[in-house]
């Protein structure tokens, strides 16, 4: 097959927006101007870098017939960042959808110390020539965003404050997960297991899959060691608040449990009120907890569900293309499945959600292992690699920007620590002892980032998708993160021709368990704010969005829902450096006991 001649405008938006529902453009530019009035604050650059290059950002390039798929053309002249010929513009030809003729796909931006001029020639491929116009550049100048600062911060923060939690509780974590101590008539409604799944099952989602290979793109191998430091310290976060979670619940007459970080940010603050005088502490505490749940609700609706069916859908349709002309019907089935779990409540959501995160994991991990075991000689070069990457100067930095910037943009609701969301989940945990739930909480992270994240890291280094220190080569094509589960595909799929089809099955339950969770964190901070008795209506309005997820296509309104998961971190954070003392003061008592034996005598 042959390419025909054709044009290739980027953005993508310009090209798409010439047809479409007018409704559905007026509601992209209104919350397209949200988004990025939101995103200015979040992302306000907090430290700012010199400038390593300039980015072409809008270009038109004309081609010609002949081109024969997978040629990849490049920007000729210029001279390229850091004088790295893989930072040059580059394209692919790939097999359009319908799988009857070839287009042009973006393989990768670049970025330029000295631009080529224009008409720019590209070369490579078979085909009879190619040239581009490029209107417009961007600078490329390394920044510190608000929101990561905030983040990272405030996980190093609980780490050292917490006399490194992370690592001295790890082992009892598991303990407890096993059931050595499990309190006997203690208030709950689920399991440490069950509530670590409920917590888990809104974690490990599609960050894991898509974000890990934008992190790569955008910081190389080394993407994958900082990765990894921050799965670390953000345990730290994760069992600080979850203990909080446990310590400020409440119980329902009926036995239900209620708690959260709406709860800790106004009782615990109201204590801190009364135990110092300072009189702004209740007043704060309750501003704070109603901003946290008015953005957990928003998220819920946005990251935790639409997002969510959008990108398993665009997965499935990979392997089931009749989907992507009746994305509706897709739409309607995960409505039905949703609703029928939401609807009994966080002890159904927990009983689907330990069936279902044991077996995606090990689904996707045993994938992951398979592919490592065909390339078990390059394990030892590959893990070389990331090091050295990571400790590179300008390698160090991309690292931080891919994960920092990018995986915290991305995936913040895959890793959540800092959020506050899942002390939702472990609050309504069987225990008497909320310094115990909260170190079973710090094994989220580990799972979700440090080993789920760093295999699939692993896999696209190893594979050589990496391209010697361009792993924007596997991400490009796919144009933007929010069609990123594809790219992970990609990377299997050179590895097995039937991966795609296993991927997505796990994509579609993925994201099921993550909205199923999202559904109890939106719903309870709707319950806070509204009273209980009108759960229902936020329950009947999370299952028209997963309906909505599957027509929208705006990208605007998906960034916006996860921006709102983004800015849960400010409230909560902020509540957490108040409360933190207190913490340590519970976490102290309780090693001691531990320490003494008391808990195996009585429990």
């Amino acid at each position: 097959m042959q390419s025909s001649a054709g044009e290739f405008v980027y953005p993508f938006e310009k090209a798409e927006k010439k047809e479409g529902n007018i409704f559905l453009k007026q509601v992209d530019l209104l919350a397209g101007d949200l988004v990025s009035e939101i995103a200015d604050v979040f992302f306000y650059p907090i430290l700012t870098f010199e400038k390593v290059g300039d980015q072409p950002s809008e270009f038109i390039v004309n081609y010609n017939k002949g081109y024969k798929e997978d040629d990849i053309i490049t920007f000729d002249g210029g001279k390229p960042a850091n004088d790295q010929e893989g930072n040059r513009t580059k394209f692919v030809f790939r097999k359009s959808k319908d799988g009857k003729s070839l287009e042009l796909k973006l393989l990768k931006q670049g970025s330029y110390s000295d631009l080529p001029a224009n008409p720019v020639k590209l070369t490579g491929g078979n085909g009879q020539g190619a040239f581009a116009n490029v209107s417009k550049a961007t600078p490329q100048v390394p920044e510190v965003p608000l929101v990561v600062a905030w983040l990272v911060v405030g996980a190093i923060f609980f780490t050292v404050r917490m006399g490194f939690i992370n690592f001295r509780g790890f082992k009892h974590a598991v303990d407890v997960v096993r059931g050595k101590f499990d309190s006997k008539g203690a208030e709950g409604e689920v399991s440490h297991f069950q509530a670590l799944s409920s917590a888990l099952s809104a974690t490990v989602g599609l960050g894991n899959i898509a974000g890990v290979a934008i992190a790569v793109s955008l910081g190389g191998p080394g993407a994958i060691f900082w990765m990894v430091i921050a799965g670390f310290l953000g345990m730290s976060s994760k069992f600080t608040e979850c203990t909080l979670g446990q310590k400020y619940r409440t119980t329902r007459a009926d036995g239900r449990i209620m708690g959260g970080a709406m709860f800790y940010l106004q009782n615990g603050l109201a204590e801190v009120a009364d135990r110092t005088g300072g009189v702004l502490f209740r007043p704060l505490g309750k501003f704070l907890a109603v901003t946290f749940a008015i953005l957990c609700i928003g998220g819920s609706f946005g990251g935790g569900n639409t997002f969510q069916v959008n990108q398993s859908l665009n997965a499935v349709q990979e392997s089931i293309p009749w989907l992507g002309d009746h994305r509706w019907v897709f739409g309607l089935i995960m409505t039905l499945l949703t609703g029928l779990v939401i609807i009994g409540g966080i002890k159904r959501i927990a009983q689907t959600a330990e069936k279902i995160v044991p077996t995606m994991c090990a689904v996707y991990m045993l994938a992951c292992i398979v592919v490592l075991l065909k390339h078990t000689a390059e394990i030892p070069a590959a893990f070389g690699t990331i090091f050295d990457s990571a400790f590179n100067p300008g390698a160090a930095w991309g690292g931080f920007i891919g994960v920092l910037v990018q995986g915290f943009k991305r995936a913040a609701f895959s890793n959540e620590a800092g959020v506050g969301s899942a002390a939702i989940a472990h609050s309504a945990a069987r225990t008497k002892e909320p310094v115990r739930e909260g170190i079973v909480a710090l094994l989220e992270p580990f799972i979700d980032t440090i080993i789920v994240c760093t295999m699939t890291g692993l896999v696209i280094v190893i594979t050589g998708h990496y391209e010697g220190g361009n792993a924007a080569e596997v991400a490009k094509p796919y144009a933007d993160i929010n069609n990123g589960a594809g790219l992970t595909s990609t990377v299997f799929a050179a590895e097995f021709s039937w991966f795609p089809h296993i991927l997505s099955a796990a994509v579609v339950l993925f994201a099921f368990s993550t909205m199923i969770s999202w559904s109890y964190y939106g719903e309870r901070c709707w319950a806070w704010l509204f009273g209980d008795g009108s759960s229902m209506v936020y329950r009947i309005l999370f299952l028209v969005m997963v309906f909505l997820g599957s027509i929208i296509t705006s990208t605007s309104i998906l960034d916006f829902g996860d921006l709102m998961i983004l800015g849960m971190a400010f409230p909560n954070v902020l509540g957490l450096y108040f409360l933190a003392g207190g913490v340590k003061k519970d976490l102290d008592a309780y090693m001691t006991k531990l320490k003494k034996g008391e808990f195996e005598h009585s429990q």
